[in-house]
């Protein structure tokens, strides 16, 4: 197409194609938002530590965020679709073995596993839009429905989930995801085209060790800083990360066919885009954890009736990703993304309010408020990213794209987790019942969830004392939480507003 050609508009096959693409997208919300629910259950049968149980749920936004560069460049040299294809298979499997775990150890290798194949998923899929859907409206349209997908999931998930939690064991939510994953090998042979960069040279092995490297050191580092206080370890550990960082940025200035073209983070529609998308998503995943195990933990829901209290957010979130591109033919995105963030810090605040006689009247509303004014972030802040890079990169930006957002969620709950930690664990050191085994005492201290599990076999009145102190201490920790959250959403804002807004926008 030379240049004075407009962009083709896209056909049957490719809109089909994109409902094909999507598949993926739900599993991965589906199987995020799952596992929260299966949360109460999996620490009562294979009772992991505070440690563990954070491992278990963050370790495969982990391995996610530190796959992704080579899986997107992977998917550019041996074709995005065959790679989506190999990652539906092992994704598939790695269920099966994650479903039958019988420790905690074992779960959390399952969840690596998941991790490593999740990683070909969303490159793929998201290049293939870049590639499939060359007019800028239908393009942003597509990526909508692209992120649209993850809230269908989202919206789902615990409704799924909840009603096989009611009547199976933890381990069925994970089978959910084998029957998709047949159905996406199965389909993406006969409607989803194939695209490779036909001038990609060999993939830098080297270059993608050191990112996956980085990645964990840093998250590892931080983890124990929160898990044990500061020393001399966790802090060589975050050192080693950031040296292995270097390296591999030293690299690919180096590199005639890098794995991430540096040059890229020079242009403020990418740079900028990226951060602010890191950002709230490390808002967003946060909440997803702590919210599950509030209906479920404090106000004694069971997992399908806490499904059904949090499908309204996903279908918010959906609606408003969707209505995105309307957004953007009125106002420059970067008042939109600035404009959703601010929505997202208000909720926030009405979320800080949850230790109020209205509680769950709280969340609810603010679990939806802050999935409206994120999604036409997310939106938009992809579109940004995807069409910064050239078509035969798109796997490579895609990557990059889906890194911030792995390594945001990845650090939402871990960060503001270990926060919540801390919380929960100050508030509870004092109010402990002085006559409680030092074995239960120690379970209930580490998390709420202990606490739950040992109070059902403490005589009555100790076990009531501990379990309502412990539903006390995780309220307020979490009312905490969100006001810090509402203060990085504010901040993503402002730096929307200050880096975007000279930004030219692609034409709608």
């Amino acid at each position: 197409m030379t240049s004075s050609e407009a962009p083709g508009k896209a056909g049957t096959r490719e809109w089909i194609g994109l409902a094909v693409i999507a598949l993926p997208c739900v599993i991965y919300s589906m199987d995020l938002m799952v596992l929260n629910l299966a949360v109460p259950q999996l620490s009562e049968e294979l009772k992991p530590s505070a440690s563990q149980l954070l491992w278990i749920i963050d370790i495969y936004g982990f391995f996610v965020a530190g796959s992704l560069i080579i899986m997107g460049n992977l998917g550019d040299r041996i074709g995005r679709r065959k790679l989506l294809m190999i990652g539906a298979l092992a994704f598939g499997a790695a269920s099966v073995f994650a479903a039958f775990s019988t420790s905690a150890a074992m779960l959390i290798v399952a969840r690596a596993v998941l991790g490593v194949a999740g990683a070909t998923l969303a490159p793929s899929t998201l290049s293939l839009i870049r590639n499939m859907f060359h007019d800028p409206t239908e393009r942003t349209t597509a990526i909508g429905i692209w992120v649209a997908s993850y809230s269908v999931g989202g919206a789902v998930g615990p409704l799924f989930g909840g009603l096989l939690l009611e009547h199976f064991w933890w381990g069925s939510v994970f089978l959910v995801n084998v029957p998709i994953m047949i159905l996406l090998l199965v389909l993406a042979p006969i409607l989803l085209p194939e695209f490779r960069d036909p001038a990609a040279t060999r993939l830098d092995i080297v270059s993608a060790a050191l990112s996956l490297l980085a990645v964990l050191a840093v998250i590892y580092g931080l983890k124990q800083v929160a898990e044990y206080g500061v020393g001399w370890r966790p802090l060589l550990s975050v050192l080693v990360g950031i040296v292995l960082a270097y390296v591999f940025a030293r690299r690919q200035r180096q590199l005639t066919d890098p794995l991430i073209d540096l040059t890229l983070f020079r242009r403020p529609a990418f740079s900028a885009s990226l951060t602010v998308y890191m950002l709230g998503v490390l808002v967003a995943f946060g909440f997803f954890l702590f919210i599950s195990q509030y209906l479920q933990l404090v106000l004694g829901m069971g997992p399908l009736e806490a499904g059904l209290w949090t499908a309204p957010s996903g279908l918010a979130f959906m609606l408003s990703s969707m209505l995105a591109p309307r957004f953007v033919r009125k106002l420059h995105p970067a008042y939109v993304m600035a404009g959703g963030l601010a929505v997202a810090a208000v909720a926030c605040l009405l979320l800080s309010l949850v230790g109020s006689s209205y509680g769950l009247a709280v969340v609810m509303s603010g679990f939806v408020i802050l999935s409206l004014g994120l999604a036409p972030v997310f939106t938009l802040a992809t579109d940004f990213v995807v069409t910064s890079a050239p078509p035969e990169r798109a796997g490579a930006a895609a990557a990059i794209s889906e890194t911030s957002a792995e390594v945001g969620g990845a650090l939402g709950i871990a960060l503001l987790g270990s926060i919540m930690t801390a919380i929960y664990r100050g508030a509870m050191s004092a109010a402990i019942p002085l006559d409680t085994p030092p074995d239960a005492a120690e379970a209930a201290l580490g998390t709420l969830g202990g606490a739950v599990a040992v109070a059902k076999d403490l005589p009555a009145e100790i076990g009531a004392t501990l379990l309502a102190s412990a539903r006390l201490a995780f309220t307020g920790a979490l009312a905490t939480t969100a006001v810090i959250s509402a203060a990085i959403a504010a901040a993503a804002a402002v730096l929307a507003i200050l880096m975007l807004r000279r930004v030219e926008p692609v034409a709608h």
